[in-house]
């Protein structure tokens, strides 16, 4: 057995990590142990989808245009060395697995195939679902994945970024033996991706203009097309928000759920929509499943993106308040939470006093505690600023619950 299998055995059996288990594989099954994914061949990962309904979401998925430029950089090397190559969502379906019959077949074999889900939720440690998991590229060797099933594999795969948004669309991966995990199919992989996402500017170019959202700090989104300008209903802020946010779209049955915690009716979900197409048009809102059919940038999508970047003063400055902060959508206030915890986070780990001014002074980080410890820690001891911080921290913990 190898040292990485017997590491790899260790951490099933104890939760302990040997030293030289790469920290962004020991985090990945932490992450794995804590989910509690299959860790052997009991549970491989599910198909999320059927031959029709795949065809479909692959026909209007935006990678659906640049599969060319994959063929085109990764066909020859993937035969040559009997690998497979694979495009997948950014929920980790795959949508298209080639490569010759026997390399494919051998990857059917352990469920590596065209409408199956390996995010690292549903699969373990892989190099597609842990990139999209990392939000970079990302290699695999061997045993360093999770479910044991895995083990005869390696891989490589790099996170592909819609241009106008930011926003991760899919991974692309190479699979085989151990020299899928080589720098060269790292730099293979890296050099796709960066070319499907020159090809998608190419494209957007080519189309019409996008479709601007604001709905930070407002009740009601403000939506820009071509120039005009219009205020939508609480209702359907609500369901431009889910579609802007829903990778793939969403069936009505879906969308009920996302926007009620009682049962809506796909009827009244159905109705809601013909309204929302009369104000949109055809050409912005498709159906089938229900999706935005061009470019979105939103000020919620944008603000994500920065804080993934690291740049917290620039999404501290768009961020104008919660998301819709009157919304009851469970969709909008699972996402209202998650962007307000993340950035909240960013300032505080920023250890900015500016940052940490900012985010006291407004209406939702006015009665926070501890960042009104933080800013008074980062500002000069004796000073009025510091008292000011440290009494008003005292304040909100002497107040009455």
């Amino acid at each position: 057995m190898s040292a990485l299998r017997k590491a790899h055995e260790l951490f099933v059996c104890t939760k302990t990590v040997l030293p030289f288990v790469r920290p962004m594989i020991a985090g990945s099954w932490r992450r794995c142990a804590t989910a509690r994914v299959s860790c052997d061949d009991r549970r491989l990962p599910p198909a999320r989808m059927g031959a029709d309904e795949l065809a479909d979401y692959r026909a209007q998925h935006p990678l659906a245009p640049v599969l060319p430029v994959f063929d085109a950089l990764l066909r020859d090397p993937a035969d040559d060395c009997g690998h497979v190559f694979a495009i997948s969502d950014a929920g980790g379906t795959l949508l298209w697995v080639r490569g010759r019959t026997g390399a494919l077949d051998r990857a059917e074999r352990m469920n590596f195939a065209e409408g199956v889900g390996w995010s690292e939720s549903s699969a373990g440690t892989n190099a597609p679902g842990t990139a999209l998991v990392l939000r970079q590229p990302v290699q695999v060797f061997s045993a360093e994945h999770y479910n044991e099933v895995v083990h005869p594999w390696s891989c490589s795969a790099a996170p592909i970024r819609d241009p106008g948004s930011g926003r991760i669309v899919g991974v692309v991966d190479i699979t085989g033996d151990e020299s899928a995990a080589s720098p060269y199919a790292l730099a293979l992989v890296r050099a796709a991706a960066v070319a499907a996402e020159t090809e998608l500017i190419g494209r957007g170019k080519k189309t019409r203009p996008g479709v601007r959202i604001r709905a930070l700090g407002r009740d009601e989104a403000v939506l820009e097309v071509d120039g005009h300008v219009r205020t939508l209903s609480p209702r359907h802020s609500e369901i431009l928000v889910v579609l802007a946010l829903a990778q793939g779209g969403r069936s009505a049955g879906r969308l009920a759920v996302d926007l009620s915690e009682v049962d809506l009716g796909m009827s009244t979900v159905r109705a809601e929509m013909s309204r929302l197409r009369a104000v949109l048009g055809d050409e912005l809102l498709d159906s089938r499943p229900y999706a935005l059919c061009r470019p979105v940038s939103a000020d919620f999508t944008v603000m994500s993106t920065l804080l993934a970047e690291g740049r917290v003063h620039d999404a501290m400055a768009i961020y104008d308040g919660p998301l819709l902060p009157s919304s009851e959508a469970p969709f909008v206030r699972e996402h209202r939470t998650a962007l307000e915890q993340q950035l909240r986070g960013a300032v505080l780990a920023s250890g900015d006093a500016r940052l940490l001014r900012r985010w006291v002074s407004a209406g939702w980080g006015a009665a926070d505690v501890t960042a009104w410890q933080a800013l008074a820690t980062q500002l000069p001891r004796g000073s009025a600023a510091h008292g000011a911080a440290a009494a008003r921290a005292r304040g909100l913990v002497d107040e009455p619950a």
